[in-house]
């Protein structure tokens, strides 16, 4: 499997990148007022270094993510690799957490000192002594794209990341990031549920060679297949989807796209999954997709999504929502 995973240019960073790549969100674990519920560690890193015995060669993180304790996993998950042997491993900061208030949101702090205590700290989590690609997780509250943007160019320049970006930012942030110093890398939400990214943020990463790894390609699980309303009101109460409006407000609609991509999905012989992670990534701009997986299981269902080429016929049964595509 290894050698069938392609891999295409992530901008102008010198990194070439799987198409997909394995996410951690899920591996934070429950008791935080973003988690997925309960998760267990050795599962987590069962499945990363299968992601990586498979082919995939990059993973993503953020220290937001059990509020530290996802890093420290992908750490323990990558300890074994060498420098030239180990993934990439991508990270975001800018979020900052009250340990004795985990169900309470963290605040966005860009200010320099914050950022660059956070860098360390992920660092020291992760076990390496390079960041691949460090991304401000959400626009400050405290400071303009500005004054974070230039904090993490000099932070790129004393070799702590080998690449920055922005995560969640919006055109004009990243035009304004753009106008200091290039933008290496960007990462927005994209799937057939959420599909705005395509009409701007993308377009605009083509257009400058900035390389785009979107997130949540699957809708957070919605578009795996295996959802219905009654699994979305057994979620566990500490599963942050329970109160998301693509599981509430406006899950019927979701859930027949992810109907009519299992139509597709069994044409192709593939699953539901598979067929939500291709649709992304056959959009121009899009380098890559974050996906998650909990168990080594999980990961072999959605790994297919880099074989599938879908057709215009595939894309309009499934969302109208048409890439321009080559053909």
């Amino acid at each position: 499997m290894a050698d069938q995973l392609p891999r295409v240019p992530f901008g102008r960073t010198g990194m070439d990148v799987t198409r997909v790549g394995i996410g951690s969100w899920a591996v934070g674990g429950g008791d935080w007022v973003s988690s997925w519920g309960p998760q267990d560690d050795n599962d987590s890193i069962s499945a990363i270094r299968h992601a990586i015995e498979s082919g995939i060669n990059w993973i993503d993180t953020a220290a937001v993510y059990g509020l530290g304790h996802a890093e420290e996993v992908v750490g323990r998950a990558v300890a074994s690799f060498s420098v030239d042997d180990r993934p990439y491993v991508f990270t975001k900061g800018g979020l900052v957490w009250d340990e004795t208030k985990r169900r309470q949101r963290s605040a966005r702090v860009g200010e320099a000192t914050s950022l660059r205590s956070q860098v360390d700290g992920s660092l020291r989590r992760l076990g390496i002594e390079r960041i691949d690609a460090y991304f401000m997780h959400w626009p400050a509250e405290d400071t303009v794209v500005e004054e974070y943007w230039q904090t993490l160019l000099d932070l790129k320049a004393e070799g702590k990341a080998r690449a920055i970006g922005l995560s969640n930012h919006d055109l004009d942030q990243l035009r304004r990031a753009e106008a200091l110093g290039h933008v290496d890398v960007l990462q927005p939400p994209f799937s057939a549920i959420e599909p705005a990214a395509a009409n701007d943020l993308l377009p605009w990463c083509a257009q400058h060679e900035t390389g785009a790894v979107v997130y949540s390609p699957m809708g957070s699980g919605l578009l795996t297949g295996r959802f219905s309303a009654e699994r979305v009101a057994n979620l566990p109460e500490d599963d942050w989807r329970r109160n998301s409006p693509a599981f509430t407000t406006n899950l019927e609609q979701n859930l027949a796209i992810a109907r009519s991509m299992t139509t597709v999905a069994e044409r192709y012989r593939v699953s539901t999954a598979a067929v939500a992670v291709a649709w992304v990534l056959g959009f121009p701009g899009v380098s890559a997709a974050i996906v998650g997986a909990r168990t080594p299981e999980q990961l072999d269902g959605w790994l297919a999504a880099t074989r599938i080429p879908l057709t215009k016929e595939d894309y309009l049964s499934i969302s109208g929502h048409l890439p321009p595509l080559a053909n």
